[in-house]
């Protein structure tokens, strides 16, 4: 994990890698919840023995259910000490590239695109790449905004 010990740290990080998270594996269990709480029970995800026949040959997780895991994987790879907190702001740009499959291995790419100061903090910009373990091109890229608050 990388840690900023304040905002000129983070701010001396912009244009640079700033954190990778752990590998995830996503379960079928995490699939399922996922699609009960966003009433999205499209059977490419939850149908199993359908989804063997399907066009991914097995069941991938929602598009949504990766940019989700962003937050947990981010804070895991990076973080700025002595804020009260941080916030979503908002995304840009996000792109699914890759399905996830059932079982498959995710983590989180970092880069820190900019920051800049607001009332009470800075605004973070960064682009989180999710990486799919042995696929060659990303499950999902995103332009992160984030608002560290003191």
């Amino acid at each position: 994990m990388t840690h900023f010990a304040d905002f000129e740290a983070l701010r001396a990080a912009v244009g640079t890698e700033i954190g990778v998270s752990e590998w995830l594996t996503i379960d079928q269990n995490r699939i399922d919840e996922f699609a009960a709480a966003t009433d999205d029970p499209q059977w490419i995800h939850v149908d199993p023995e359908r989804a063997a026949r399907g066009p991914f040959g097995r069941t991938i997780a929602h598009g949504f259910l990766t940019l989700s895991l962003t937050v947990p994987l981010v804070n895991q790879a990076t973080s700025v000490d002595g804020i009260t907190m941080g916030i979503n702001y908002g995304l840009n740009k996000v792109r699914f590239i890759t399905p996830v499959p059932v079982g498959g291995r995710i983590r989180a790419r970092v880069t820190l695109d900019s920051v800049s100061d607001i009332p009470g903090g800075v605004q973070a910009q960064r682009t989180v790449t999710v990486e799919l373990e042995g696929a060659d091109k990303p499950a999902c890229v995103a332009e992160s905004l984030v608002r560290y608050l003191n």
